[in-house]
This record gives structure tokens, sequence and C-alpha cells, in this order.
């Protein structure tokens, strides 16, 4: 009890006004990890350039793995409470997503489908606004909560790959963090999940491959919601 006692005694607070500025800006960066769940079509007719009817074909597309990439950007904060807090974060992404198909009809020696992969490389900037509700401060930390809406614009262009997807896409954000009050600025480590809201999956990209033996895989997929961790450092 003695020592839990000492724990809990105040402390010199750092910047001990810094959270009464109405408004503020600094700067972030931080890693991410990106991923992409699909709804595959199943058994689908393709005819291919040297067949003159159309065959069955089974493809099976996966994002097997969490992919790393790393994020920058800025903050602008408005305080609106005591505990609640307005921000936008624009911010960069950058980061990749590796796919996996399985072709059910094209087995191995030991009766497994072979697998095709595409690394499908992404930049996104992103326009996070998200509400701030932060605890009581205790010494030099605050823990806090928060949750928002980003838009998001894709940045990779077109190319002749089995998948790609939208430009714009839209997440919803919910993260927790905590503020530590520094002598000259606040460091503030967040961790945040973002969700996809729409649908990204562009199906018109299937019509613009040139090559008809990679129909089958860009056709495998209906439906693709994106999914992202992001590891942020705030320094205001």
């Amino acid at each position: 009890m003695a020592l839990s006692a000492v724990a809990q005694q105040r402390k010199v607070q750092n910047k001990p006004y810094i959270d009464l500025r109405p408004m503020h800006f600094g700067i972030q960066v931080g890693f991410n990890m990106q991923d992409v769940e699909f709804q595959n079509v199943g058994p689908q007719q393709i005819l291919l350039p040297d067949a003159e009817e159309p065959v069955e074909r089974t493809v099976l597309c996966d994002a097997e793995t969490w992919n790393p990439g790393f994020s920058v950007g800025v903050v602008a904060d408005m305080r609106l409470s005591q505990h609640l807090n307005l921000r936008v974060t624009p911010t960069m992404h950058f980061g990749s997503k590796h796919l996996v198909f399985r072709d059910l009809q094209d087995l191995n020696d030991g009766g497994i489908p072979r697998e095709t992969t595409q690394d499908m490389k992404n930049t996104y900037i992103a326009f996070p606004t998200s509400m701030k509700f932060s605890a009581e401060r205790f010494n030099n930390y605050r823990p806090y909560l928060l949750a928002g809406i980003s838009p998001m614009i894709n940045l990779s262009g077109k190319d002749q790959d089995f998948v790609h997807l939208k430009r714009f896409d839209a997440m919803v954000e919910v993260g927790l963090g905590c503020d530590y009050y520094l002598p000259f600025f606040k460091l503030i480590p967040e961790l945040k999940f973002c969700f996809s809201l729409p649908d990204v999956f562009d199906k018109t990209h299937a019509d613009e491959l040139t090559d008809a033996n990679k129909l089958a895989f860009a056709r495998s997929v209906n439906v693709a919601q994106s999914k992202m961790i992001v590891l942020t450092f705030y320094f205001e």
C-alpha cells in the first residue's frame, strides 16, 4: 500500500497549459499494415483465345498476410471542450497487398492447385476527421479514445495485373492512444484500426486486360473490402 501511494503522487507537470490552446498543429510518422478481404465468385465460364467454347474455371483469390508499410502526415487539432477535440490528420500511406490465386482446374503432380501471386502496391492520400475523447491528465500522461471517418484516394495507376482496386475509398477508424507531455512538446503514440465502408473492387479492370489468359483471375472476385492497422507517433 505504501508503494502504491508513492506511485500515485503528483509530479511536476511539463507544459501545463498546452491543452488550453484553441487550435494547434503537428506532424506524424508511423507504420501501417494493409490487408484486403475478397468475396470470390466461384465457378465461371471463360472463353480462351485458342478455344471454340467457354470452359469452366474456378479461381480462389486471397490476401494471406498483412503487409507492412509506412505513413507520414500532419495534424490539425481544435479544442472543443476539456475532454473533446476535433482532429484532421491528412496522411499518406505507402504499402502493398500480397495476393495469392489458386486455380482449382490447374493441379500439380501432388493434386494441389497451382498458385499465382500478385503484389499490389498502394499509395493512399487520406483525409481522416476524428473525435478525440481524452481522460483527465495525470502527471505527464493522458490516455484517450478516438473515432472518425477517413476518405482516401488511391494513387496507384492502371496496369495489367490481375486485380485492381478503385481510386476512391472511405474507411471508418477507431483507436486509442496516450499523450506524453515532454519538456518541449507532446509525444503521442496511437494505435488505429481502419475498415473500408464501400466495395473497392474495380469491376471494369478485367475489360482493359490485353491478355485473355488473365481473365479467369481478374474475374474471380466481385467484392473487396480494405483493412488497415496504423501505429502513429504524433509530435505536437
